[in-house]
């Protein structure tokens, strides 16, 4: 069983439907024991990464992730938001502390080009992304495809090894990233179409091996 984890902020149902119509046996639900019980994890979310760790507190969801992901080795994908709270720290509206399965920091896209153009935040629409790892998530692609984002702010890692998809919007930032069984992208796969159905196809996949 796949289960959506339901923090209060997040595109559920569109998540949902693209795993049910890729054949996943999949739910959404909030509560810790169906955390613990899960095959695999999708952590999705749309708003701000305080509000995002609060409704994980508020739920005691926080440390099931947690443990769920560092001793059990489960299949974790973060979407979105989703990826950003798995940081160390984000830097939105203040400084606030993650789930730490991640080193690093999510930090404020910026809002002027190195040519000097304004760029509107945040940032919304399609966006190619180019691959920096071919295995995993992009597994079958070719070097780069487009995805739709929505957001301000970006998942800067400690370890650039774990990068595996890069995208450009004033400045280079990771899209994708794969550490272990922690894999997360900052595009929505669910609204992405073909290529955001291919992607979590792979995920699919690497929880079915697991």
């Amino acid at each position: 069983m796949i289960v959506i984890v339901d923090y209060g902020l997040g595109n559920l149902r569109s998540v949902l439907n693209a795993c049910e119509a890729l054949g996943a046996d999949a739910r959404v639900s909030g509560e810790p024991q169906a955390v613990a019980d899960a095959r695999g994890l999708i952590l999705p979310g749309v708003g701000a990464f305080g509000d995002g760790m609060a409704g994980l507190h508020a739920r005691g969801l926080a440390e099931p992730i947690r443990r769920a992901a560092r001793e059990t080795g489960k299949p974790l994908l973060g979407i979105c938001l989703g990826m950003q709270l798995l940081a160390a720290r984000g830097t939105e509206h203040g400084s606030h502390e993650g789930l730490g399965l991640i080193g690093g920091s999510v930090e404020r896209l910026p809002a002027v080009a190195p040519d000097g153009t304004k760029l509107r935040l945040p940032h919304v629409g399609w966006n190619g992304v180019r691959f920096d790892r071919r295995e995993g998530l992009f597994a079958g692609f070719g070097e780069q495809a487009d995805f739709y984002f929505v957001h301000g702010y970006a998942l800067r890692p400690e370890d650039p090894g774990i990068v595996a998809g890069t995208c450009g919007y004033g400045a280079p930032f990771a899209a994708a990233v794969e550490a272990d069984n922690v894999w997360a992208a900052q595009f929505h796969p669910e609204k992405s179409q073909k290529a955001g159905l291919a992607v979590l196809r792979n995920w699919l996949t690497r929880v079915a091996a697991w």
